[in-house]
């Protein structure tokens, strides 16, 4: 996968949905299961346009989709998304582990010659 895409994409849509704490609480809440937004709106001191605009993003993003049952409109989580960001991630976390277990590595080379 390319590291670069251009501004507007997904992963941009994304990342910019998940730099908000308020979004990423709604994510977790969303990850035990559906729920409507009387649900989601429950912990958090907003009001219910506030709630609705965040489902707008997160729905723009990809991460939760709307369902219809009878009067209710229960949003959803959409794991494919997350899995995207994950995809997006994994070189970069393969690398960090790599510089970490060669800084281990070092510290305890130092460690033995300073003994």
């Amino acid at each position: 996968m390319a590291i670069y895409e251009p501004t507007g994409d997904r992963l941009s849509k994304a990342f910019s949905a998940l730099s908000d704490p308020t979004r990423r609480a709604i994510l977790a809440r969303l990850a035990t299961g559906e729920a409507t937004v009387s649900e989601l709106l429950a912990p958090f001191e907003l009001s219910q346009p506030t709630i609705s605009k965040h489902l707008k993003v997160l729905e723009d993003a990809g991460f939760i989709e709307r369902g219809r049952d009878a009067q209710r409109r229960p949003r959803k989580l959409v794991t494919t998304a997350l899995k995207d960001i994950a995809d997006w991630v994994e070189p970069f976390r393969s690398q960090w582990e790599d510089r970490l277990d060669n800084l281990d590595r070092h510290l305890e080379k130092m460690g033995k010659k300073e003994k």
